[in-house]
């Protein structure tokens, strides 16, 4: 039996050394030498910090592109879904709602044309994009409230939306708080 116990203790401590030293050094390190240190990529508007490019945010006014929303307030400590299945009657509540919102908010838009993704949260709860459609939906309520041309606005979607990688991986996307640090720059 001591045959097999000091191997199994050594086995043990080599993989305790490499687990939990080893291997979460060489993740921070990777994390430090990424874009913004390891601690996200902060956008800034005039020297002031007014997000981060990977996390979601709320936009509750008219004259912005709202986002997709979120399960848990966009608050990043708590990434999470809300695991509630299509056939749950509180989800179904939740989505009749936000689409009714986005209806009272959006007026001539019919409830078939509203992406989904305007009214489901995504799996993190903090997804900071969404799709070319479900901005360009948007375009009539914020060229009213801004008065400004709906082209101006369908040309700022076509310039912040991210292509796919080599053009076939992954869908075509727009980062939500960059489009409206552009819109508000839009004179």
């Amino acid at each position: 039996m001591k045959k097999y116990i000091w191997p199994s203790v050594k086995l043990t401590l080599f993989m305790v050394l490499v687990l939990a030293v080893l291997y979460p050094s060489l993740i921070a390190a990777v994390g430090k030498a990424a874009p913004g240190k390891g601690k996200g990529e902060t956008l800034s508007v005039n020297g002031v910090v007014v997000g981060y490019e990977n996390v979601g945010q709320r936009f509750t006014e008219d004259k912005y592109f709202n986002g997709r929303p979120s399960a848990v307030d966009y608050n990043a400590a708590g990434s999470a879904g809300s695991n509630k299945g299509i056939s749950n009657p509180d989800y179904q509540k939740t989505v009749q709602e936000r689409i009714d919102s986005f209806l009272a908010h959006n007026p001539g838009v019919q409830k078939e044309d509203i992406p989904a993704e305007l009214v489901t949260a995504s799996g993190s709860g903090l997804d900071p994009d969404i799709s070319p459609a479900a901005a360009m939906i948007q375009v009539k309520r914020i060229a009213a409230t801004r008065r400004l041309p709906e082209h101006r606005l369908q040309t700022l979607i076509a310039d912040q939306t991210h292509r796919p990688l080599l053009g076939f991986a992954g869908p075509e996307k727009v980062n939500v708080l960059k489009l409206n640090i552009a819109l508000d720059t839009l004179k």
